[in-house]
């Protein structure tokens, strides 16, 4: 009887701390959450973390310039090669972005890594799904105030970004690579991911946040 009631607490144990970790349990496809769709387990913001909150299961982004890294234990949040998702929706006006192999920064712009546009009708022309400063579009894909997948792709030098089942933007790091003016760690190497506050006046919204390792 003993023996029994003590099988059925570490069942009981087990159950509870699979369900407390559930956002890092991977589906039957390979895809991990990195996001519980309740709290920050998992993230670290930078210099203003008023600039993110929690509304209805999505990260609200809308404040003065911060930055949200992923700093929770899949991989250690260091990644290589990996296919990143998340929906994504911005408010008229908004500027944010998708960064990856970056690393915490405690203020000012991140000074590692990409950055993957999220700007569907910002003053800035450069719109969503180009590589930042790296390679831009002016095209614009989606609509504000409308839900859409952003999809990132790192497999050795090569970068895709779709929006929804749409490839905006298809690069390849050349041998030799030297690193655009203001910019000298954007290059491919490893890191983690993180989003970005912009200003005041930029709304944006992610949730359903997934990343699938890569060999």
């Amino acid at each position: 009887m003993l023996m029994k009631k003590n099988m059925l607490f570490i069942a009981v144990v087990f159950i509870l701390s699979a369900c407390s970790s559930s956002h890092k349990i991977k589906d039957s496809n390979g895809w991990i959450s990195l996001y519980d769709g309740k709290s920050f387990d998992g993230w670290k913001a930078s210099e203003k973390p008023g600039s993110f909150t929690i509304e209805n299961g999505s990260i609200k982004v809308a404040g003065v310039r911060s930055h949200l890294f992923y700093d929770g234990p899949v991989l250690n949040h260091n990644f290589k090669n990996f296919e990143f998702k998340a929906q994504v929706m911005t408010k008229p006006g908004s500027n944010s972005g998708i960064y990856f192999h970056t690393e915490y920064q405690d203020k000012d712009f991140p000074n590692k890594g990409f950055e993957v546009q999220v700007n569907n009708s910002h003053s800035d022309w450069k719109r969503t799904g180009g590589l930042y400063d790296i390679k831009d579009t002016r095209d614009v894909y989606v609509n504000d105030d409308e839900w859409f997948t952003e999809y990132i792709r790192v497999e050795g030098k090569h970068v895709i970004v779709k929006i929804n089942d749409t490839v905006v933007t298809d690069w390849t790091q050349p041998d030799g690579f030297v690193p655009v003016r203001g910019h000298p760690g954007r290059i491919i190497a490893t890191g983690t991911f993180a989003f970005q506050a912009h200003d005041p006046k930029s709304i944006a919204y992610f949730k359903d946040i997934m990343v699938r390792p890569l060999p």
